[in-house]
């Protein structure tokens, strides 16, 4: 083997060698940014399932709606209205107390 031909065989095999390293590099890279770009789809997908609901699991406004009307019964019974609420009936127990203790 003369030394020109060694030196255009390893010529070429670093040449190959380059373009492996080149090709699995950008596979490599292609790879991450779909994988990347398939987290975030499935996130936004979630992100707007859990907004819109589905059968199991009711969607945001829905469960809003449902929070506004336990937040009104909860109102209803911490305010004086028509003696059945939670408030007058405490009310009630208090006056019937004090009519039973002495004053100071």
């Amino acid at each position: 083997m003369s030394p020109a031909t060694t030196d255009g065989q390893l010529d070429t095999l670093a040449l190959w060698c380059g373009a492996l390293v080149a090709v699995t590099s950008a596979a490599g890279l292609l790879w991450r940014i779909t994988r990347a770009l398939h987290h975030l789809v499935r996130r936004v997908e979630d992100a707007v399932t859990d907004w819109a609901g589905t059968e199991e699991h009711p969607g945001v406004m829905t469960r809003l709606d449902r929070i506004e009307h336990r937040i009104g019964a909860i109102e209803y019974q911490l305010h004086p209205n028509s003696g059945t609420s939670l408030r007058d009936a405490v009310d009630r127990v208090d006056q019937r107390t004090a009519r039973h203790l002495d004053p100071p």
